[in-house]
């Protein structure tokens, strides 16, 4: 992500003031790491003799020549904040690898700073995005100066969250491009985004990015499969380690927010392990910019600041009791996210936020929704239904699949610049005319109903394609007819029997069982409203298109078309499986805290 966009989504939902403290500036320094490579670095603490609690933020960025105003707070709270370059990025030496160095990296920095005549050894991190995924990187090392971390929109694992999907996809925009706006050749004009996410061969599409091939990108397309390479350099696969507290935020309509719940959900069921908090809101990859075409209401805020502040004090300064002090109205509703309930979810459709013990919320009821129809679901004028029950007169729905002409993707959680690649809720009909899109809706609801955890969507296929893929996504549709996307997801059906290993080719005579992971939400579908499902094949450029012909994705260039067919009714019962939320009794409404509003300003 470029700078522009980490400085809007770690600081824009704050209020900026002048500090009140006289800070002294160390700039420049070169911090050595093990290899000998030196990072530029930049000090800010108050002026004077003292040892501070220090703040640390490790960015690709670009760290700026002087101290963004969005921390004074925290000099105004007596700590220092330390900015460094990463390496192989602006100032600092070496060579940018953003695949391995920033755990040894970000150690040796650690280290570096718990040895200065400033530093009390108290060391927390923060920051969004890949600044974020710095943070779990050192945070599972088990750096003694490491006390608390506070990563906003970066999830937990590189080939879930960056490069591949739950379903083996390739995360094709959102790699493609930020790579064209971080590793580009200096001085090449940046090419248009549709020029390299069309661009075949994948395997030379980094060139077609950025002027050059790259080793990062190579070394993803080697690896399609979620093997010993990406396990070796998992946070996922090393949580038994981490002893760290984490405070992690994210967005319904972001990239990292499954991971960033899995994370949390995680790490809650380590034995003995310090209390974690998440916070997921009604906002994409940059939280401070308003969707255009959805409006959550004025409690779609949050004092991220305040939070920071709040949860730093209280494990950098080792008071507790610092949590309730404060300037009034913030602090107290500041306190209760942060003492309070370690899970705090923004309620979508009824547009409040909610505390919750757990992840998902134990009460959720996992039930099934069938597609239902009579063999004529293509488009949102089909007769394609969903249903409390099956049925056992349906006929299967049939559609064929060109990878020349994928279904695009309009909106939904994407990353990372929406001038490019737009993100969030949007108006689905104009992807739901086409014939390669199956539309099934329910019939309008009379009460509120709640789906809040994880989507999932099992499929009853055939195809005549070696290998080919399925999506599947989940609509809210309001009474004037508008259908906005709320989670998708997608399997790749040489994944059918797990992300880690290749399944044999897909047999044209044979009906494949599919389970789509389509995401996370929570969302309150309204009276009135409808539920839909949409099923297709491509969800482009969110993910990769398969070319159908079963060969190896990265070094394709022939693509065909696939005949897909998708069975429902009795014997094949193809569904949507929603965690609903039972409607809370007044006693457990006040128990998970649904009626306060974390709207506030903050400090």
């Amino acid at each position: 992500m470029p700078r522009r966009l980490w400085v809007c989504a770690g600081i824009c939902l704050f209020v900026v003031e002048a500090s009140a403290t006289p800070v002294q500036s160390l700039l420049h320094q070169r911090v050595s790491m093990r290899d000998g490579v030196r990072l530029d670095t930049n000090v800010f603490h108050p002026a004077g003799v003292g040892r501070f609690p220090t703040i640390l933020i490790r960015t690709p960025y670009g760290k700026g020549p002087d101290l963004v105003p969005a921390y004074n707070a925290f000099i105004d709270r007596g700590y220092a904040i330390v900015i460094q370059d990463v390496r192989g990025r602006y100032g600092s030496e070496g060579t940018f690898d953003p695949l391995e160095q920033e755990g040894p990296d970000g150690y040796d920095t650690l280290n570096w700073v718990a040895r200065q005549p400033w530093s009390d050894g108290n060391i927390g991190m923060m920051g969004g995005s890949y600044i974020g995924i710095a943070q779990w990187k050192v945070a599972v090392l088990g750096n003694p100066h490491l006390k608390a971390i506070f990563p906003v929109v970066s999830g937990y694992d590189d080939y879930l969250d960056r490069f591949y999907s739950t379903g083996g996809a390739t995360k094709l925009g959102h790699r493609l491009g930020w790579l064209s706006e971080n590793m580009a050749l200096p001085g090449l004009q940046r090419p248009h985004f549709g020029d390299y996410i069309n661009h075949l061969p994948l395997r030379t599409a980094d060139q077609a990015a950025t002027g050059h091939t790259l080793d990062v990108y190579q070394k993803i397309l080697n690896h399609p499969t979620y093997d010993a390479f990406w396990k070796s350099l998992s946070v996922k696969e090393k949580l038994d380690r981490m002893h760290v507290p984490v405070f992690a935020i994210g967005g319904w309509y972001d990239n990292y927010a499954q991971s960033d719940l899995e994370a949390f959900a995680a790490l809650d069921r380590i034995p003995g392990h310090p209390e974690h908090h998440v916070l997921i809101g009604p906002w994409p990859h940059n939280m401070s910019i308003k969707f255009s075409s959805e409006d959550f209401g004025t409690d779609s805020s949050a004092p991220i600041r305040t939070y920071q502040l709040a949860w730093f004090d209280h494990w950098l300064k080792g008071r507790p009791e610092s949590l309730p002090q404060a300037s009034p109205e913030s602090w107290h509703q500041a306190n209760s996210a942060v003492d309070a309930a370690p899970v705090h979810i923004f309620v979508m459709g009824v547009n409040h936020w909610r505390d919750e013990r757990e992840w998902p919320p134990s009460r959720v009821k996992y039930t099934p929704m069938y597609l239902k129809g009579k063999g004529q679901a293509n488009t949102a004028e089909g007769d394609g239904e969903l249903d409390w029950r099956s049925h056992h007169s349906d006929q299967p729905d049939h559609f064929t699949y060109d990878p020349r002409h994928p279904a695009p993707t309009l909106g939904g959680s994407v990353c990372c610049n929406p001038k490019d690649f737009p993100w969030g809720p949007f108006d689905q009909r104009a992807v739901e005319t086409r014939q390669d899109v199956l539309v099934y809706t329910s019939s309008a609801l009379k009460h509120n109903l709640e789906v809040t955890g994880p989507v999932k969507v099992v499929l009853y296929v055939s195809t005549d394609a070696p290998d080919t893929d399925f999506t599947a996504k989940l609509i809210d549709v309001f009474p004037n007819g508008s259908a906005v996307n709320l989670t998708d997801g997608l399997l790749r059906m040489r994944y059918r029997n797990g992300i880690d290993k290749v399944a044999p080719p897909v047999q044209s005579a044979e009906t494949y069982a599919l389970t789509i992971d389509a995401g996370v939400t929570s969302n309150v579908f309204l009276p009135g409203h409808r539920i839909r499902v949409e099923i297709s094949s491509s969800n482009f450029p969110r993910f990769d298109r398969n070319p159908n012909t079963g060969r190896p994705v990265a070094d394709e260039v022939s693509l065909r078309k696939a005949e897909q067919i998708v069975y429902h009714g009795h014997q094949f019962p193809s569904h949507v499986l929603l965690p609903i939320v039972p409607e809370l009794t007044s006693t457990s409404a006040t128990r998970y805290g649904t009626k306060r509003s974390l709207t506030l300003t903050a400090r």
